[in-house]
């Protein structure tokens, strides 16, 4: 499953970031930084095209930025001047470095088997008092979506996966439109989470 996603990404780097670089999403980049003080260290955890990881950097926060296609670590780089680490989200290994997580729309290719583990990985990557911000196609859908696998969840179902396999709480949650054109009814379910 995870090789069948990063072989997606590979052959669809270019579309992929041609789709995603210039959408505003704005919104909620503003509402995870102000969870954040100024110049927080922040794990872009799953990068794709560097579009959240330049509008960091643009506000002095310190980035680091990870995906686990090398395809889209080098569009990356391209488009933010900034080093981006190919990392698979099973190989994250920190001890309290971040004041935040940005997981936006990435650790959702995962299994929830898979899923569980890396919530462990992000809770020890974390400062005490960080935040983590990730979001999830809105629904109850797991399998392979489009050459993609996808772990979908509602907030009832997230709830209760976070109980089972994580000592974080959710912290607010929110449900959106996604902000790519022609795409409007697809619902995401955004969550701010904390030790």
């Amino acid at each position: 499953m995870q090789n069948q996603t990063l072989e997606y990404y590979r052959n669809n780097c270019r579309e992929f970031n041609d789709s995603t670089l210039k959408v505003d999403f704005s919104e909620t980049q503003d509402r995870f930084l102000n969870e954040l003080s100024a110049s927080a260290s922040i794990l872009d955890f799953g990068c794709g095209s560097g579009r959240d990881t330049g509008y960091f950097l643009e506000r002095g926060f310190k980035v680091t930025a990870t995906d686990g296609s090398p395809e889209m670590c080098l569009l990356a780089a391209e488009n933010t001047g900034h080093e981006i680490k190919q990392l698979l989200f099973q190989e994250l290994d920190y001890y309290q470095e971040f004041d935040g997580i940005w997981a936006c729309a990435s650790i959702l290719h995962l299994p929830k088997t898979e899923l569980a583990g890396v919530f462990r990985r992000m809770e020890k990557a974390l400062k005490p008092d960080g935040i983590i911000y990730t979001s999830f196609k809105y629904g109850s859908y797991e399998g392979m979506r489009n050459g993609r696998y996808f772990t979908d969840f509602m907030e009832d179902d997230f709830r209760k996966f976070l109980q089972d396999n994580s000592k974080m709480h959710i912290a607010d949650y929110w449900i959106t439109a996604d902000v790519r054109p022609g795409r409007s009814d697809e619902k995401w379910l955004n969550l701010f989470l904390r030790n």
